[in-house]
């Protein structure tokens, strides 16, 4: 135990400024469980191409976020007791944690430019595991195609012409002529039931979706990466401020 030669308006500043990390770091693990949740559904897609970081950044912004919680508070106890040592303890232990969140950020947002500007990995995943029934992999992503070409009303990564523009597991099952595109490409009625087959299979745009999914996935990892990048980024920004409020208040024990 020591006493401050500190104001009380620093201590006060360092007490508010601890209440707020403490609040924010609570926002931060309920977006990051938010994420790894994944209420989009794509973590299929990514998992199979191995370029799953967004998430691994996620699981560590879990961590963080409980992490800042536990050390605010005890940060205002050490502020509070006015003792060296337990400040000392704050200071390494925020700083852990610091490290920590940061790597969390740069992994999320430096990941997200490669999947979203990049569908080549997505459509090459797509026709080569679509269909394949034989793999744990192919069902999960022919699970996932089905339902997004149906929920987002899209087919193929870009359009789908990629079901034939391209060589895929799919071509080699079904015949071109009778299959050019899976029948969840095909627009349905109320009754989830196809409108019409052949106009589907002829590439009719009244009976076909002419959209691609990318847009859908890209979109699901930007709210992802955002949402774990950019937060992140920004409780960084308020605990660098309190880390040279503290510094300059261990100087005063």
């Amino acid at each position: 135990m020591g006493t401050s030669t500190a104001s009380g308006g620093v201590k006060a500043l360092l007490i508010f400024g601890k209440l707020i990390l403490i609040f924010a770091s609570l926002a931060l693990f309920a977006v990051s469980v938010w994420v790894v949740t994944d209420p989009s559904g794509v973590y299929p897609a990514l998992g199979a191409s191995g370029k799953d970081d967004v998430f691994a950044g996620a699981w560590i912004s879990v961590f963080t976020g409980f992490a800042f919680f536990c050390v605010a508070i005890f940060g205002i106890v050490a502020v509070l007791s006015e003792s060296r040592s337990m400040m000392i303890t704050y200071l390494v232990l925020i700083l852990v944690t610091y490290i920590f969140e940061c790597a969390s950020c740069i992994t999320a947002i430096t990941h997200r430019d490669y999947l979203v500007s990049n569908p080549k990995f997505l459509k090459v995943q797509m026709l080569q595991l679509y269909g394949d029934q034989s793999s744990n992999q192919g069902r999960d992503i022919t699970n996932l195609w089905n339902r997004v070409m149906q929920q987002e009303q899209c087919c193929g990564t870009i359009a789908p012409t990629d079901w034939i523009a391209y060589t895929s597991f799919f071509r080699t099952a079904f015949n071109e002529t009778a299959a050019p595109w899976p029948f969840q490409c095909c627009k349905r009625n109320a009754n989830a039931e196809i409108i019409d087959q052949v106009g589907c299979t002829v590439g009719h745009r009244d009976f076909l979706y002419q959209k691609g999914c990318f847009e859908f996935f890209s979109a699901a990892i930007d709210s992802y990466a955002f949402a774990i990048a950019w937060y992140g980024f920004a409780v960084l920004m308020w605990t660098f401020f309190l880390l040279l409020l503290d510094m300059y208040y261990l100087t005063t024990l």
